[in-house]
């Protein structure tokens, strides 16, 4: 039998999941976990990029250890943050995306090309990490003078394991630099704004190409080699592709977790000018496809709340039943990107209102902003929808599943938790061969995982 192994790094914690078919259905076995997090650094909020290669080893050697041969390996990330490359050495500090750096950028990319014209060129909604901006504001540090490319956090992990740099569409797309008829870098773009263009010589590749085994070194140190293959690299690219929905451009998802990504498949992107003052994004799926979709703030409100107040998940969830309030928060506020009280934050919003309403505040105002995306939504490709399915560890949040499906009116379809560790792991597998392709996966998916169903 053969055996995969996705390795799922998020915001919070990373995920070693080893992965195998047997009988038409998935098994999964998670083999190792560590907690990660930005750290302040000089002012700075930085991601520790060695730690984290140090930690992807442990969690291979782990993954020998415990289940012997490993076929293929891939790693999937967040979005838009990266490293700069000089040679095969790094230019560190590798910037976190909730760092403020990029203020001054954003103005100065905007006198150059107003916003407008990125939109129209990229699909890429505004936010202010974007990749675009975090490389102007390199320009106007003065970081990239010795540059010589630079690695999407993922990319650059593979690169240190495998010595290939490559770089991969669904990741590309959400850097606001390639353009989404093209399918490449935008040389417009990157010449108006004057960054280097040996920047981006790189060929995009598509998820499914093998990259190669491990470096000798590196598969002495962890026990074994095995084949590094491309997957979706952008998380939330490879959560969709384990959404158990049907391959028709007309099924809605929500990825739920620190972000919540709600959109919808599409075989072009939507760059007209309502999209863009409804802050829709078009970001790159396997095949040249779209996520047509809308960031909303997400479960980080919540978690950020319950660090705060000291509460467990289900002590939180119990307290927010308990106080039902009318007090509501737009959850896409930049005031909740990353302030120093999320309490704070938020009864600057709603008023001085008690834990329990603030908890219940967050949960409801969470819900109405998925409806009111799912109207714009709807609207925009004058479609009804009846049912939207939400994957990601925040499929498991029962009371915001309950208050999502009365608030937009429509059936949750909720799970698979662990939908990004599944997309990353389907295209290992269909890339050596052991499945045909994402629908066959997506009907494996529902035949292996239980369902929940809100209404």
């Amino acid at each position: 039998m053969k055996q995969y192994l996705a390795i799922d790094i998020g915001a919070s914690s990373g995920r070693h999941i080893v992965g195998r078919l047997g009988g038409g259905k998935f098994e999964t076995e998670e083999v190792y976990r560590f907690p990660n997090g930005s750290k302040t650094r000089g002012g700075h909020l930085v991601w520790d990029a060695e730690r984290l290669f140090s930690e992807v080893k442990k969690g291979i050697a782990a993954a020998i250890e415990k289940c012997g041969n490993i076929d293929s390996l891939s790693i999937d990330t967040w979005a838009v943050d990266y490293v700069l490359m000089q040679g095969d050495k790094e230019i560190f500090p590798c910037y976190a995306y909730r760092d403020g750096r990029t203020e001054s950028a954003i103005k100065q990319v905007h006198a150059v090309l107003p916003f407008e014209k990125l939109y129209e060129r990229t699909g890429i909604q505004f936010q202010p990490f974007n990749t675009v901006y975090q490389l102007y504001a390199d320009k106007l540090a003065g970081r990239l003078e010795k540059a010589d490319g630079f690695l999407m956090l993922p990319e650059y992990l593979l690169y240190k394991l495998t010595g290939k740099r490559v770089c991969e569409y669904t990741n590309a797309t959400s850097t606001g630099l390639v353009n989404a008829k093209t399918h490449t870098f935008d040389a417009d773009i990157i010449s108006a704004l004057g960054l280097p263009a040996r920047l981006f010589e790189k060929q995009i590749v598509q998820p499914g190409a093998v990259i190669g085994p491990l470096k000798e070194e590196v598969a002495a140190e962890v026990g074994g080699n095995m084949t590094a293959v491309l997957c979706a690299t952008h998380d939330t690219a490879s959560a969709v592709l384990a959404a158990p929905v049907k391959s028709d451009f007309d099924s809605p998802y929500i990825s739920s977790g620190t972000w919540s990504l709600l959109g919808i498949e599409q075989e072009n992107a939507h760059t007209d000018g309502e999209s863009m003052r409804e802050n829709f994004s078009n970001e790159g799926g396997p095949g040249f496809t779209f996520r047509w979709q809308k960031n909303i703030m997400g479960l980080w409100m919540l978690q950020s709340a319950r660090k705060e107040l000291e509460l467990n998940f289900i002590d939180a969830e119990a307290l927010a039943r308990a106080n039902v309030c009318g007090a509501r928060v737009d959850c896409n506020d930049e005031a909740f990107l990353a302030p120093e009280s999320m309490c704070a934050a938020v009864r600057e919003k709603a008023g001085d209102i008690p834990n329990g309403q603030l908890l219940y505040c967050i949960y409801a105002s969470l819900a109405e902003c998925y409806k009111e995306a799912l109207d714009a939504m709807g609207r925009k490709l004058g479609k009804k929808f009846k049912t939207l399915n939400v994957i990601g560890g925040g499929s498991q949040d029962k009371f915001l599943n309950e208050l999502t499906a009365k608030a937009a009116g429509v059936q949750v379809v909720a799970g698979p938790a662990e939908a990004t560790a599944l997309g990353n792991l389907m295209v290992q597998m269909i890339a050596r061969g052991e499945m045909k392709d994402i629908s066959e996966g997506r009907e494996m998916i529902k035949n292996s995982f239980p369902l929940r169903v809100f209404k």
